[in-house]
């Protein structure tokens, strides 16, 4: 995995982080006091629950882009759709897309096969390379990095339907892109085996 982070920019080859979190949508019982001189805006603390989104992250680091998608699930036909997204609409004249990816159990192209024609299945399959994140080293995606951005910057916030998620989301996601934000990662092979050193295999010679 650390080795294909060092891997040089290549708008053929290129290496896309993905992830997915969900958010609750919520609404106001009472509707907010405005702000006024002086005095902030005052919520409520009650507030109305509207049901569970699924936001999807896929984030190109060394091109500064992301996209973001909201959808009602996060199952199989779901992802498949994602990846339908990458290869068709956001680099259709790569090569081959380097794909980084944690161990979801809906996370494999057989997921393509649920969602399309086995033809068009295999077609989009092998325009992917996989890469999985070790186990309970899901940090090791850089996605999860921008999730924590996002959360930050655009979910901080009630927000009550699914609608007003994604213009919250698109707005933010054109605005990062046009700003070249992106992440410099630093975490090297050499620095796993000093910090991760417990977790290699020890040999006992004799």
């Amino acid at each position: 995995m650390l080795e294909i982070y060092k891997k040089p920019y290549d708008p053929l080859l290129p290496v896309v982080c993905f992830d997915e979190t969900n958010r609750q949508l919520i609404g106001e019982k009472t509707a907010p006091i405005p702000a006024a001189p002086g005095n902030p805006e005052k919520y409520d603390y009650e507030y109305v629950r509207n049901g569970v989104v699924d936001i999807f992250m896929m984030f190109e680091p060394l091109a500064a882009k992301r996209y973001t998608t909201v959808t009602d699930t996060r199952t199989r036909i779901d992802f498949a759709h994602q990846l339908f997204d990458l290869s068709e609409k956001y680099y259709p004249h790569a090569e081959k897309i380097i794909l980084v990816l944690d161990n979801l159990n809906t996370h494999s192209l057989a997921s393509l096969y649920e969602a399309y024609e086995p033809a068009e299945a295999r077609r989009l399959a092998e325009r992917f390379e996989i890469h999985y994140t070790p186990k309970h080293a899901s940090w090791l995606n850089m996605a999860e990095i921008e999730i924590g951005v996002m959360s930050r910057q655009c979910l901080d916030r009630r927000i009550p339907t699914k609608d007003e998620m994604t213009t919250h989301l698109h707005s933010w996601t054109c605005l990062r892109n046009a700003s070249c934000f992106t992440v410099h990662w630093h975490f090297s092979t050499l620095d796993a085996r000093i910090k991760l050193n417990s977790l290699y295999p020890k040999f006992v010679t004799c």
